[in-house]
């Protein structure tokens, strides 16, 4: 995003803007972007300062250097540029033609991709809002190991999953990125609760790209308030190679946010409360899990559920608006939590949609022209544990371009299905490591995927 500056010339009681324009035409964040002057007050020649003639040298000094973004945005503003042979400071270093974070949907050709870490993960504590998101028959295991490791054995077979599923993400051409590995049970206190933490294994609970900008999530879990830090490391050297970094709202976490005595008791009670539009999470403050979210190029789609609020989602209208559009949808589905095991677009006008949740808007989709595929029913056993999940996991690939697919290898029905689409699987056990709350799109958030922004939607 640079472009060398002219032969040095002279300021002459003239003040300077630098304005970063982008042409009109431009496309995608891989186009050139440049720099133009424009002269913005002509004082006179007895108006020129002190101040200005000290500019005017510094502004000759520079002129044969390589420009850098501007540096504050005030009334009247000027860019200098640092001495060739004086340090560089690494944030105003100049952007590449390309942004490394770049992505509009989920299937365009995937080039790189954050992978999440079982390491050290803990079993959260039996609070409200884990109480409302986990199924009865999980309950005593919550209230056992709720703020201990999870089983010592069972994360070790997930840890190596995930390493293979990575090796095999980097044998299909994707660059892989990795979260830091943190210590998880140390406790904290904030004015407002207490809890240990919990894991970096879901990237695509708290990260979501959209085009060039990388936007971390306001998640409920007390559990995993301090999840970002583990991100820290990556989202920092995406952001001084040149790409745009949004942290949302970060919520206070108090009692407030619950509802407290949310009555949960039956699987039949959770339906009712869904219908009635009643969740566990309030709307007090902004919060939402990004994999509320999926995207297609213009339109992204969300739901309301036990963790993403109406505060989140308009948060996220705003801040995305005009170039944007979110829509909300929603299903019959007894504990709503993360889209992509209930609604999963895997291509231009293709979606799948769990026959057991079905979408209640599913008609606007078919109005539009979209293929809508119910997959088959999961394979998983019933006695495997999913502690944080249910067994329509089966459905949340990850698509590594149009024709391609990363998918449960003990799934036979759906490998079968995707092949009727004519799209070639990529098989990968993962099974030990679904028991921590997620398939192949939950346990990645896609940096950099190749392609444009279109529309869809219509």
């Amino acid at each position: 995003m640079t472009e060398m500056v002219p032969k040095p010339f002279k300021l002459l009681g003239m003040f300077v803007f630098l304005n970063c324009t982008v042409s009109s035409s431009r496309k995608h964040p891989s186009e050139r972007m440049s720099f133009k002057f424009h002269p913005s007050i002509h004082p006179s020649s007895n108006q020129v300062t002190q101040p200005m003639l000290k500019l005017q040298q510094e502004l000759g000094r520079s002129a044969n250097g390589w420009v850098q973004r501007a540096f504050q945005s005030t009334s009247i503003a000027a860019a200098a540029q640092p001495r060739a042979e004086g340090p560089v400071d690494p944030v105003s270093e100049a952007v590449p033609e390309e942004c490394p974070v770049c992505a509009y949907n989920e299937w365009d050709p995937l080039e790189e991709v954050i992978v999440g870490r079982a390491e050290n993960a803990q079993v959260p504590p039996f609070s409200v809002e884990v109480k409302a998101n986990t199924y009865e028959k999980h309950w005593p295991f919550y209230e056992k190991f709720g703020g201990q490791s999870f089983p010592k054995d069972h994360l070790k077979k997930a840890v190596a999953e995930i390493e293979e599923m990575c090796n095999i993400l980097r044998h299909e051409g994707v660059t892989v990125r990795r979260p830091e590995p943190l210590d998880w049970s140390m406790q904290y206190t904030t004015p407002d609760f207490t809890s240990p933490g919990m894991y970096a294994a879901m990237p695509r609970d708290i990260l979501m790209v959209v085009g060039n900008e990388i936007i971390e999530a306001p998640m409920a879990w007390r559990a995993r308030f301090f999840e970002y830090r583990a991100y820290r490391p990556l989202i920092k050297e995406y952001f001084k190679k040149g790409a745009k970094w949004t942290t949302a709202p970060k919520p206070t976490m108090s009692d407030e946010l619950y509802d407290q005595d949310y009555p949960i008791r039956t699987v039949e009670d959770r339906h009712k409360l869904a219908a009635q539009g009643k969740f566990v999470t309030t709307e007090h403050e902004p919060c939402f899990d990004a994999a509320d979210f999926i995207r297609a190029g213009r339109d992204l789609f969300v739901q309301r559920s036990q963790v993403t609020n109406y505060m989140g989602i308009e948060w996220m209208r705003r801040h995305l608006a005009p170039d944007y559009k979110i829509h909300i949808i929603s299903f019959k589905d007894p504990n709503p939590m993360h889209i992509d095991a209930t609604f999963n677009i895997i291509g231009p006008g293709l979606v799948l949609s769990n026959p057991d949740r079905p979408c209640r808007q599913i008609e606007m989709f078919k109005k539009a022209g979209w293929t809508v595929v119910k997959p088959p029913v999961p394979l998983i056993p019933d006695d495997h544990p999913l502690w944080m999940s249910s067994k329509w996991l089966s459905m949340n690939v990850l698509m590594l371009d149009e024709k391609r697919v990363m998918v449960d290898a003990n799934e036979h029905t759906i490998h079968k299905m995707f092949e009727n689409l004519g799209i070639q699987t990529v098989k990968v056990n993962i099974r030990h490591a679904n028991s921590l709350g997620g398939g192949f799109h939950c346990w990645t958030t896609d940096v950099r995927r190749r392609g444009t922004l279109q529309s869809y939607f219509h």
